[in-house]
């Protein structure tokens, strides 16, 4: 087995691993990438892109269905399967051209291929006939589908997202499991191009969403398009000769059996540490086998180890593996002078429509902070003004704010331009704004975010702050 000795070693070349490179790379140049698998990031090859794209033919396709409501009527909307798929195959590997172009620029002695295992703390192997002494390590071996047992009776007709975006023309029908980020975007987007879609999910989770009026609202919301039981009682799944027969009991309490073409397990991820052997990294595991590690240091206890992005399966978004990339990478290479990176406020967006978008604390959150001194601001954009005007009148915004100070903590929304409103609310929190200052910004008319400022008077009064709110716009009525 060849030897080779570096001051630091990075297991993955995801977002998070080329991040940490780069960092590590500022301090020292005796780095090494180590990749098992194909280059091109979960994001680009799998993950957002590729499921973005999917969406946008969704969309089209659904604003047009839905043009009748302005007295336009295009006739009858023809989905071509092939073609969506093509582009959706074509704009993808662009995107991965891209990832492929920077790992290409590193230079050819600090990318090692092959699968990587620790054989102490400071030696790992790579495939069989590598080894490696590494002076600090960084763990960023992303994920991969996590997938129940009784679902893989679906046998070849299992797949999971990664299958989708190789698709070479649409299916008739598809069963979902598990209404989670992926579950919700990906089955929304295939009922929306024609596909029949039931989705199953298990203890009534729907996304993301932590509060019940906001969460029952979003499944009334989904149902409108599509069957989805958040809470489903499934009996088995079989692979029959014309593909996978599900039986499971109805929502209004009868067994029923259906057939549909593939079964899409989207029933989360399970970070790709198992066969990192990492028990001989002489570092602490939780219950599932998981490094612990510090949350600003990405450090694991003392160790000059790191672990990074979905490795570590806090907050498995881009942004944050890019962060977390950054920080540990800065770490490993200036160790053992370790310091805490900044950590962004916690902002996560589902892009379903209405789509979904959570700031700062989750309520549970604010509680356990405030002790119960705290206040919700709410809207409903069923009747904000430029939200009608675009028939896109669905949703709930809740705000929350600390008595007293008047802070603002976080949010939970469900309806249109999440995705733009979110950042404004992450924004806010992370200046650290009170909801007065908030109410000082200009608001154009008409907008959406109008809507956001009805929330934060609503908001406002209920943290009794004043001043009196303004309770409509008198142009477009309640909602602003």
């Amino acid at each position: 087995m060849d030897k080779r000795k570096v001051d630091v070693a990075i297991i993955g070349a995801g977002t998070a691993g080329m991040g940490a490179y780069r960092a590590a790379r500022k301090h020292t140049d005796d780095v090494v990438m180590i990749e098992g698998g194909p280059y091109g990031t979960t994001c680009a090859r799998v993950g957002c892109m590729p499921s973005k794209l999917l969406i946008a033919a969704a969309d089209s396709a659904h604003h047009m269905t839905k043009a009748s409501m302005f007295g336009i009527h295009p006739g009858d909307v023809r989905i071509d399967g092939k073609a969506v798929m093509e582009r959706v195959r074509r704009e993808r590997d662009r995107f991965v051209s891209f990832v492929l172009e920077a790992v290409e620029g590193f230079p050819e002695a600090h990318r090692v291929r092959g699968h990587a295992r620790f054989l102490s703390p400071n030696r790992i192997a790579v495939g069989d006939n590598l080894e490696i002494e590494a002076g600090r390590v960084v763990i960023a071996t992303g994920s991969r589908p996590n997938i129940p047992g009784f679902l893989k009776e679906a046998k070849d007709r299992l797949i999971v997202n990664d299958d989708v975006f190789e698709w070479q023309d649409l299916p008739q029908s598809v069963a979902v499991f598990g209404p989670g980020i992926i579950g919700l975007e990906l089955g929304q987007a295939l009922s929306r191009l024609g596909i029949r879609v039931r989705m199953f999910g298990v203890g009534g989770a729907v996304g993301p969403l932590q509060e019940d009026a906001i969460r029952q609202y979003a499944l009334k919301s989904f149902n409108d398009e599509f069957p989805l039981d958040a809470d489903a009682k499934v009996q088995s799944v079989e692979r029959t000769p014309e593909g996978v027969s599900i039986r499971f009991t109805d929502p209004e309490g009868g067994d029923v059996t259906e057939a549909f073409d593939y079964l899409l397990a989207a029933t989360g991820r399970r970070p790709n540490v198992d066969e990192l052997d990492i028990r001989n990294a002489d570092i602490a595991q939780d219950d599932q086998g998981s490094p612990l590690f510090d949350h600003y240091t990405l450090q694991c206890g003392d160790s000059h180890v790191f672990i990074v992005g979905d490795a570590n399966n806090e907050a498995p978004l881009l942004h944050e593996a890019a962060d977390e990339g950054r920080i540990a990478g800065d770490n490993a290479g200036r160790y053992p002078d370790v310091r805490a990176g900044l950590r962004r406020v916690p902002l996560g967006v589902v892009f379903t429509d209405p789509q979904i978008a959570t700031v700062g604390m989750t309520l549970k959150q604010v509680d356990e902070r405030c002790k119960g001194c705290y206040a919700i601001g709410e809207v409903s954009f069923e009747s904000q003004g430029r939200s009608r005007v675009i028939g896109a009148n669905k949703g709930l915004l809740h705000l929350y704010g600390e008595r007293g100070s008047g802070l603002f903590l976080g949010a939970e929304m469900f309806g249109p331009a999440a995705e733009h409103i979110g950042h404004l609310l992450a924004w806010a929190v992370q200046n650290r704004m009170t909801v007065t200052e908030m109410l000082d910004m200009p608001f154009y008319h008409p907008v959406i975010e109008e809507g956001l400022r009805t929330a934060l008077r609503d908001l406002s009064r209920n943290l009794d702050i004043g001043p009196p709110p303004v309770e409509q716009c008198l142009d477009c009525g309640p909602g602003g």
